[in-house]
């Protein structure tokens, strides 16, 4: 069989060789010895999920601490999955939790020495490669229809044998040159093949850098790596990009191991050295006491648009990943409190490999932590540039009450017990809402033994007594009066000892006067919200709720 001749007469104007592209194009890097270089390579379509920014942190960090390069490539090939406006999409939501590229695509473009980065844009690099391999046996052209394949499965599922194109069943495997001149003469569509030297008992082995040694069944399909357009499919592509590239480690989902044979054996078959896999484990939640995969279908938090649209900030959702990704990073946290998240060296060996899990619940008490860590100032600018992109009718009233957000932001957050009540935008506009008239509204009841007419008795006594000069021992001394003044406990213990005696105690009291100005049984220190809202506001408040 001449190889070569069929090679010419499959791809007449490819010229160029992949030792052109290895030395002059693509030369190797020139970094450490220890750098790692790595790459987010989504499709377009449109979704980026929770997944694709847990596998980005990965690459982002092994890249990073070593010194290396962290790259973004676009597997473009498929036209059918192509979203308008994905790329930016991707781009902007990850750029939204801290992960930047130092090279790949990006929104104004392309940056690097190593592009094209969207692989639509690669074709003869791919066709230059396929050539190599027709040229040298390992590959070839077949003119199968689907009918014709279909026609194989059958037969297949009939003999009950696995199906596929394979050993006696690759009709096209063997054609000769003149016979695949003809099918050309009759301008029949082909596709190109790999030809596999795997059987279906045949094993390698190969060291994943989380699962450690794996001993896995070898491909046997001679798969599609060209299809009848030209352009490449995902195994093909992907593994000459890699190479090219100079990509050491390549991290990606433990449903992609069940393709690792054909990766494999394409990188073998090329004489090139494979990269470190990092198959990551499933992000898994508990759901009726079972644990199960996260679900694009069931669940919304799959979805980073999800963290985006509440308004996360992006240093919580990172420090919460971390805890998921690495089981030493919860302890490390805590030995160290105040360092920053890039001090922490991340490690390939403490990762899970069955299953990380994911609570939302965790991701909001880490949250807490976090947005603790920040000022005021910085959740309050944090907020308005949310609600400009995800809730614009609140925008105007955040500016235009700015300071007096900054300062609500801050009640209760410095002591020894600091307060906990901020998670993510949503949430944090929800909280301070009852600062504003036009939000504000009484959410939760009044307590069980304060009936209505004991409840505008108790404020009109408070609303008499009200000086907005007291300080807050002399605010709340003023509310214990009113208490015993009206049939109250001045103190819970007194209340306790002899709850006949009274109606109840100063926390009733307290309770009811909350919940005229904040509308909430639950909120930060009173006094200290009545000096941010001003007088006029208070009075307001507590008359309304005597008419009410």
């Amino acid at each position: 069989m001449d190889y070569k001749k069929l090679s010419e007469i499959l791809f007449p104007n490819i010229k160029e060789s992949i030792s052109y592209y290895e030395n002059e194009v693509f030369p190797v890097r020139n970094l450490k010895p220890e750098a790692k270089v790595t790459r987010l390579a989504p499709s377009p379509t449109g979704f980026i999920h929770l997944g694709n920014l847990y596998g980005a942190f990965v690459d982002e960090r092994l890249a990073h601490q070593s010194e290396g390069v962290f790259m973004l490539r676009i597997e473009d090939t498929d036209d059918k999955r192509k979203v308008e406006g994905a790329v930016e999409t991707i781009i902007s939501s990850l750029e939204y939790f801290g992960l930047k590229f130092d090279e790949g695509v990006c929104i104004e473009g392309e940056i690097g020495n190593y592009g094209p980065y969207f692989q639509s844009n690669r074709g003869k690099i791919y066709q230059c490669v396929a050539k190599y391999l027709v040229e040298n046996g390992r590959a070839y052209p077949c003119f199968c229809t689907e009918e014709e394949l279909e026609e194989t499965r059958k037969k297949q599922s009939e003999e009950n044998v696995n199906t596929g194109y394979y050993g006696k069943w690759a009709k096209d495997r063997n054609l000769t040159v003149e016979e695949v001149q003809a099918h050309l003469d009759n301008n029949e569509e082909f596709v190109i093949r790999f030809k596999s030297y795997g059987t279906e008992e045949g094993t390698f082995e190969i060291d994943d850098a989380i699962r450690g040694h794996l001993v896995i069944h070898e491909n046997y399909q001679d798969i599609v790596i060209l299809k009848t357009n030209g352009i490449p499919t995902y195994h093909f592509a992907h593994v000459v990009d890699d190479h090219l590239m100079r990509v050491t480690h390549v991290v990606r989902g433990e449903e992609w191991l069940s393709t690792l044979p054909i990766h494999y054996e394409i990188f073998k078959t090329l004489g090139w050295n494979t990269p470190i896999y990092c198959h990551t484990a499933h992000l898994m939640k508990m759901d009726n006491g079972a644990k199960r995969k996260l679900s694009k279908r069931k669940d919304p938090e799959l979805g980073l648009g999800f963290y985006m649209d509440l308004g996360y900030h992006p240093s919580a959702v990172r420090e919460y990943l971390l805890t998921i990704l690495n089981s030493n990073y919860e302890e490390w946290r805590i030995a160290n409190p105040d360092s920053l998240i890039d001090n922490f060296e991340f490690t390939l060996e403490k990762m899970s490999n069955s299953g990380a899990l994911f609570d939302l619940d965790k991701l909001n008490n880490i949250s807490k932590d976090v947005l603790l860590k920040i000022s005021a100032e910085e959740i309050c600018e944090f907020l308005l540039n949310w609600s400009e992109g995800h809730k614009t009718e609140i925008t105007q009233v955040l500016n235009d009450n700015k300071d007096a957000v900054i300062k609500l932001l801050s009640v209760g957050r410095n002591g020894d017990k600091p307060r906990k009540d901020l998670m993510y935008c949503e949430q944090i506009f929800e909280f301070i809402s009852y600062f504003f008239d036009e939000y504000f509204s009484i959410v939760d009841k009044y307590p069980e033994n304060v009936n209505d007419e004991e409840v505008k008795k108790l404020l009109k006594a408070y609303l008499n007594t009200y000086d907005h000069n007291d300080d807050q021992s002399q605010w709340f001394d003023k509310i214990r009066v009113i208490s015993g003044e009206n049939g109250y406990a001045a103190k819970p213990k007194d209340y306790k000892k002899n709850p006949e005696m009274y109606k109840g105690h100063v926390g009733d009291v307290s309770s009811v006067i909350r919940m005229a100005i904040v509308g909430r049984a639950s909120s930060p220190d009173v006094w200290e919200l009545q000096q941010i809202m001003g007088e006029t506001k208070v009075r307001s408040r507590i008359e309304k709720a005597i008419n009410n």
